[in-house]
């Protein structure tokens, strides 16, 4: 281990030293985020997830930042430029944008105006000018002229000598240091209509046709929108700080005093600035402005899926799920609670051409058939109008119906899991399982597709796509080990995101079940094909094994810290299953008795936890939810309305939600109570329709003041 990078990691993240040692030595024999921070508390000091991954990625960023010097130090120095002085500076540079600073004058160029200029011997003519001590530059630039070397003039000698002022101006580290502050603070970004475009053409974008604020405070959507409406040519943009503001700090730099050859260099310093250094800023400034950008899109869209995923599942229960459709019928599937295909088939009930009469006896028998408990209904097209037809059926109250979120059903129906699942049966009999299966376990039917089409986010085409898949599937890692897999019933996608299992292993250990059967233990997993002890280590605790003859195999209780319940037990006089029943034996246990050289109070106390409640569900209680009566479409809608909803997205500029009109609502954030800051994705709301914009099917909500009741959903 580094331990510079400690040092450095515990001094930004103002974390203790000994724990951010203790991270890093357990991340580098290949500690999973999930096993640390459940697992390794006292050795972290009781870091949690987002902790130990922000100190990972840290690592991560030294790392590199460690590498690019290694690189440039050997470049110089192959090329004999490498002083004391300058590698001390090397070894100093604190970020890579100061380290290439330090480089840039050495860096190998292409060809310029500097560079051409000194190939025909004139640096030492710009060494003389801004020594500034000169009261004639002509007389200096008499002796450069030269046919030989293609200075035909004084007046040639010196514009190449100000091109090569120009350069050293550009490539000056204090300057580059000076203007990268002043572009941070100062720099204003402006948008308008790019030439030979109309407003037609860029009507999304019109917000922006005229627009400038100050760059550093623009929040992510609003920059994420710009550099888009520049991508589609739609926009032009510029990022610069006042000019006069600029040259008041670089010309005192460089100007020493008055007189011609101040006046030369000044003029080099204004072409150094224009020409070259204030483009390079401003992609700087592009650059930040486009990872801060980025990096809140996508803790915004990890924040959701984290929500989405997380979501109450209604559990076990026999379902009849449809996919809505108006001319293609609604495409209806029967499961059983282990979410198996027992039948599938398709209705008409909707116009044109549809048979109510004869699509209702057809779901009558269904569910009397495979002894229904709910149905789920798609949210997309004809959804609405398919819910009022399910709850005209009559159907036994006991049944429970509710809309489910169908977004990426489509992208799961046609995958390579769907069709490993069900390689006999088309997109559409996937999609309706889909839909079903979401309803029983969201998490366990969301991990099948990619989150980023899990629809919860802003931008997510524009943000880096690295960086959004890393952060996405550590949200995913987060919930399936957060809430544990059974390792009997998982399929291959959720058990890959198990600790350190991945797709490879999920594959040979589902082979394995299917060939041997099911697990009756933890241990037994040891037997699977490519699972040695160190997987065993990092994934046991978040695996779950029900009915088997150790009841801790079914609990968050790490394999490792069985021995230390059992000697609770046994100092009780009782079985480790009796204990897990007799809360009064667990209340007499004293945890300070167990500590040991590695398992302290912090693990000790979850043991407990543990013991309480084996194998707890983290997510909430599964709550049916229910659209108003008669509010189908957006025609229905009329400002004043106040309607039940579901929130389906949130982003830095309000939350959308889906009222059941087939087009989400948007709640701004100035009509957010507390900023939105509790709302998240799947939550029940309650909103006032503030106004419908039918020509662009645009709908504004409220979530400050209600202006009446729902009732039948008007005001």
């Amino acid at each position: 281990m580094n331990e510079s990078i400690a040092k450095r990691i515990s001094t930004e993240m103002k974390i203790a030293l000994p724990a951010v040692e203790a991270t890093l030595a357990l991340l580098e024999e290949g500690g999973t985020v999930p096993f640390i921070a459940r697992y390794r508390k006292e050795a972290t000091g009781g870091l949690d997830e987002e902790n130990i991954a922000a100190v990972r990625d840290r690592r991560e960023q030294l790392e590199e930042l460690g590498a690019r010097k290694k690189a440039i130090s050997k470049s110089l120095s192959e090329r004999g430029l490498l002083s004391p002085e300058l590698e001390e500076k090397i070894k100093n540079a604190p970020s890579l944008a100061l380290l290439e600073d330090v480089y840039l004058p050495f860096r190998p160029k292409r060809k310029t105006r500097a560079s051409v200029a000194a190939e025909k011997g004139l640096s030492p003519l710009a060494d003389l000018i801004m020594a500034q001590k000169e009261a004639h530059p002509e007389l200096l630039a008499r002796s450069f002229v030269s046919e030989e070397k293609g200075v035909s003039s004084e007046e040639e000698a010196l514009k190449g000598a100000a091109d090569i002022i120009a350069e050293r101006v550009s490539e000056h580290g204090e300057s580059r240091a000076r203007m990268r502050l002043l572009f941070g603070r100062r720099g204003r970004i402006k948008s308008s209509l790019a030439k030979g475009k109309n407003e037609e053409e860029g009507a999304n974008f019109r917000d922006y046709f005229s627009r400038e604020e100050a760059a550093a405070p623009a929040p992510s959507h609003r920059v994420l929108a710009m550099f888009r409406g520049e991508k589609e040519k739609i926009l032009t943009l510029s990022l610069l700080p006042p000019e006069e503001e600029a040259l008041a700090v670089l010309i005192p730099l460089f100007v020493k005093g008055g007189g011609p050859c101040a006046d030369l260099v000044k003029e080099a310093v204004i072409d150094g600035y224009r020409r070259l250094l204030a483009p390079a800023m401003e992609t700087e400034l592009r650059n930040a402005l486009k990872k801060k950008a980025d990096r809140e899109a996508i803790m915004v869209f990890e924040k959701n899926v984290r929500e989405i995923l997380l979501a109450p599942p209604l559990g076990p229960k026999t379902i009849l799920a449809l996919d809505p459709g108006f001319r293609t019928g609604c495409k209806f599937v029967c499961l059983n609670r282990q979410g198996d295909l027992l039948h599938h088939g398709v209705i008409f009930p909707h116009p044109p051409g549809g048979d109510e009469a004869k699509s209702g006896a057809v779901i009558k028998r269904a569910v009397t058939d495979y002894e229904i408990e709910a149905i789920a209904i798609g949210n997309g097209t004809a959804g609405r109008e398919t819910e009022r037809f399910i709850r005209g059926l009559g159907l036994p109250s006991s049944v429970v119906i509710t809309m489910v979120n169908e977004s990426g059903a489509s992208v799961y129906s046609a995958s390579e899991t769907a069709r490993r699942e069900f390689p006999d049966h088309d997109i559409t009999v996937r999609g309706a399982v889909s839909i079903g299966r979401r309803l029983l376990d969201p998490l366990a039917e969301l991990v099948k597709i990619d989150p980023g089409s899990i629809g919860v986010g802003q931008y997510q085409h524009d943000v880096n796509q690295k960086e959004l898949k890393k952060a996405l599937d550590g949200a995913v890692e987060f919930c399936v080990n957060a809430v544990g897999v059974d390792l009997n019933t998982a399929s291959r996608e959720l058990l890959s995101y198990v600790s350190r299992i991945g797709p490879a292993a999920a594959g040979r250990i589902i082979e394995f079940r299917e060939a041997r059967g099911p697990f009756s233990s933890r241990k037994d997993l040891l037997k699977a094909p490519g699972v040695g002890p160190k997987t065993f280590e990092q994934a046991a605790g978040f695996l779950r094994v029900h009915g088997g003859p150790n009841p801790l195999d079914g609990s968050a209780v790490h394999p490792e810290r069985y021995p230390i319940v059992e000697k609770m037990a046994s100092d009780l006089g009782c079985t480790v299953e009796e204990l897990i029943k007799n809360a009064e034996k667990r209340r007499a246990i004293k945890p300070e008795n167990y500590i040991t050289g590695d398992a302290g109070l912090p693990t000790l106390t979850d043991i407990l936890a543990e013991l309480e409640r084996p194998g707890r569900d983290p997510r909430q209680n599964f709550e049916i939810f229910s659209f108003a009566e008669g509010v189908e479409k957006i025609d229905d809608l009329s400002p004043g309305m106040v309607l039940p909803g579901v929130a389906t997205n949130v982003t830095s500029f309000g939350v959308f939600v889906d009222i059941g009109v087939h087009q989400d609502g948007l709640v701004h954030a100035r009509n957010l109570p507390g900023g939105g800051r509790t709302v998240r994705p799947g939550q029940k709301v309650e909103v006032t329709v503030l106004e419908v914009d039918l020509g662009r099917n645009r709908i504004s909500l409220s979530m400050k003041e209600k202006k009446g009741r729902a009732g039948n959903g008007r005001a």
